[in-house]
């Protein structure tokens, strides 16, 4: 049994079609998301979204948003998403090593925050673009 899934960001929507299930990282852990699951709403972590449709998965880079569950659709309010075709590894590698460089030296607990932040968006988007589609 299929339900409508759509992801969106703020510059466009990437998904809208209907999928046998999805896997989502919540801030409480992973869940999926199969027809006629419970209401729910909750955020979504910096993570891999995974969707499943007649026995293919497709991994997208998601970098935070909200998920909300009804009967009519789920959707993934996210604050990025990527495809890994579209994701840039040079630009996330260097993201990457920016991050871990500011780790190592920076010690102030705002800057420490942005740095942890940028580092996890940088791996879930190189591993995402490792898996390919």
């Amino acid at each position: 049994m299929k339900f409508l899934f759509e992801l969106v960001t703020p510059e466009r929507k990437l998904i809208s079609e209907e999928v046998d299930m999805i896997i989502a990282r919540a801030v409480d852990g992973d869940l999926g998301i199969m027809a006629n699951h419970a209401p729910l709403l909750t955020p979504v972590t910096i993570s891999q979204l995974l969707v499943k449709n007649d026995g293919l998965g497709k991994l997208i880079a998601v970098g935070g948003g909200i998920l909300e569950v009804s009967k009519e659709k789920t959707v993934l309010l996210a604050d990025t998403a990527e495809l890994p075709h579209e994701i840039d590894v040079e630009r996330a590698e260097e993201a990457r090593q920016r991050a871990e460089e500011r780790l190592a030296k920076d010690k102030n607990v705002i800057d420490v925050k942005r740095a942890e932040v940028a580092l996890r968006k940088a791996l879930t988007r190189i591993d995402v673009a490792g898996k390919g589609e």
